[in-house]
């Protein structure tokens, strides 16, 4: 009887009872800290990788160089070109050196600004000459055609290899400059002898290195032969309109135009 007693149940169930409670209490403690240490750990590392991104996006700035064009030897005298690029874009033209002394200092004054912005506007040697100013012109666009293809190749030097460094080679032939010689024609008043700057397949430069002298000639052949020049690198050909009161000038100066592109094979 005294070991069924309700009060000695009552004392065992409750010793059960806080042994269990006990039991439960001392192993979440050990539970928690597990957990919370593996939470805690992989916030961390995800931190570090979103650091990581920005270091690895960095971008190069375009940079700037300047070319000097070839020196051109003109009637009146040297003209050289300087360019600053930036990114293969021409952002800054100059004319180091330009005819000076006389009437050439007036012509240059004109001439060089104009033809300055003409290649900033272009980005290329494919700009008008100067009224006035036909050789001035002409030897700029030359110095400005050599200093492009110098820019062109330094780049194409350094910024590519193996099958696009190929393919730019044979393009360079079509830049290269070249002076042709006509025959010299037999007018009436003398020999018309004309001499060609070609630019690949391009007229850049026209001039008569014979043309009729003395008396009227003189006179006739200073106002004929700039006007031919002009016309003959704007046509491109020997398609050009004989100069009123030069006939026979115009008519020798042609002929000896169509040798010089006959030579050059154009």
């Amino acid at each position: 009887m005294k070991k069924s007693h309700p009060i000695r149940r009552v004392v065992l169930a409750t010793a059960a009872t806080v042994s269990g409670i006990v039991l439960l209490l001392s192993l979440k403690p050990a539970s928690d800290p597990a957990a919370a240490s593996a939470a805690g750990g992989t916030t961390p590392q995800q931190t570090a990788a979103g650091q990581e991104s920005p270091q690895g996006g960095g971008s190069q700035q375009t940079g700037t160089q300047t070319v000097t064009g070839d020196v051109v030897k003109t009637q009146y005298g040297p003209v050289q070109v300087q360019l600053t690029m930036s990114g293969g874009k021409i952002t800054k033209a100059d004319a180091v050196q330009a005819p000076k002394g006389g009437t050439s200092d007036q012509k240059t004054a004109l001439a060089v600004p104009k033809l300055n912005q003409e290649a900033i506007a272009a980005q290329s040697a494919d700009i008008d000459a100067v009224s006035g100013a036909t050789y001035t012109s002409g030897g700029y666009k030359q110095s400005l055609q050599s200093a492009l293809d110098k820019a062109k190749a330094a780049g194409g030097t350094s910024g590519s290899s193996g099958a696009a460094g190929a393919s730019s080679s044979p393009q360079a032939p079509a830049t290269q400059t070249r002076t042709v010689t006509g025959n010299v024609a037999q007018t009436q008043y003398g020999p018309v002898q004309v001499r060609l700057t070609l630019t690949g397949d391009k007229i850049t430069r026209a001039e008569a290195v014979q043309a009729p002298s003395g008396g009227t000639s003189s006179q006739k052949t200073a106002l004929a032969i700039p006007a031919l020049n002009q016309e003959a690198v704007a046509a491109g050909s020997a398609d050009i309109d004989a100069v009123s009161g030069a006939t026979y000038t115009s008519g020798g100066y042609k002929q000896s135009l169509q040798s010089a592109l006959d030579k050059a094979g154009g």
